[in-house]
């Protein structure tokens, strides 16, 4: 049986009074979209925050593709191959697509900013931007200011920047929030893409997106696991149904509805 590329075990975050994640366990498994739901506050995006070393946990361990990266910093997470998307669309908007990807990749190498004129002229780097930029749709958009980019463009150049590091896992906060129908159909439609490609942590309050990509789903509630399994297993366990989905949240078909 393959090893976990990621085990959290007693994982531990207080804020005062709060217990953000308190004794959380998790595993993901390689080449699986793994999802992380629960209701708000459930400590969602601080398990997210402490996996890419914006927070350091109180207590527990994390232990990513074979070594323990506890204590280090976002950016040798970043190195090891770690790649994370924020709730909140964090391109840089008067620069390019394009130029936006160039960007993730000289820092993820360890280029200085100084030196952003002569990378300019780099023709591999630029060509391997556009690539990831092909792959996610945005080929067409590729010179265009990110600004000007609607916002599921602006959150597909963010999962390109994130891709275009090469990462082994894939933490993706909220990759739909703020889109309307047509651009969430977009946006779930290219997740759909990367199954089986990449490891994917997935933080999403839509349960059809969700239910739709996920191999497996792990249930927070104040900060704990309660449940985790494959789709059909959360939907029918008594508890989740309980704490998060609601007795008449999901339809007869195994999706959700009003979650």
């Amino acid at each position: 049986m393959a090893e976990p590329l990621l085990s959290v075990k007693g994982l531990a975050k207080r804020f005062g009074g709060v217990n953000a994640t308190s004794d959380l366990h998790l595993d993901v498994m390689p080449g699986e979209i793994h999802a992380v739901i629960g209701p708000n506050g459930a400590g969602k995006t601080t398990l997210i925050a402490q996996l890419s070393g914006m927070l350091k946990p109180d207590q527990g361990t994390i232990v990513f593709d074979g070594a323990d990266i506890t204590r280090l910093s976002a950016a040798a997470r970043s190195k090891r191959g770690l790649a994370r998307s924020f709730q909140v669309t964090s391109v840089f908007r008067d620069f390019t697509a394009t130029d936006n990807v160039v960007l993730s990749i000289q820092a993820h190498s360890g280029h200085s900013f100084r030196f952003w004129q002569p990378v300019r002229k780099e023709t591999e780097l630029y060509d391997a931007a556009r690539r990831v930029l092909d792959q996610v749709g945005l080929k067409d958009r590729a010179g265009e200011l990110a600004g000007v980019l609607s916002h599921g463009e602006q959150r597909r150049l963010e999962i390109a920047m994130a891709l275009a590091t090469g990462p082994k896992l894939l933490l993706l906060d909220e990759p739909l929030a703020g889109m309307g129908p047509e651009d969430s159909a977009r946006m779930a439609r290219f997740l759909g893409t990367l199954k089986g490609r990449y490891t994917i942590l997935l933080i999403e309050h839509d349960m059809d997106v969700v239910f739709a990509l996920a191999d497996r789903i792990t249930v927070l509630d104040y900060g704990q696991a309660i449940a985790s399994g494959t789709p059909e297993e959360i939907h029918a366990d008594p508890e989740v149904r309980r704490a998060y989905l609601g007795e008449d949240s999901l339809d007869e078909e195994g999706g959700a509805t009003g979650c």
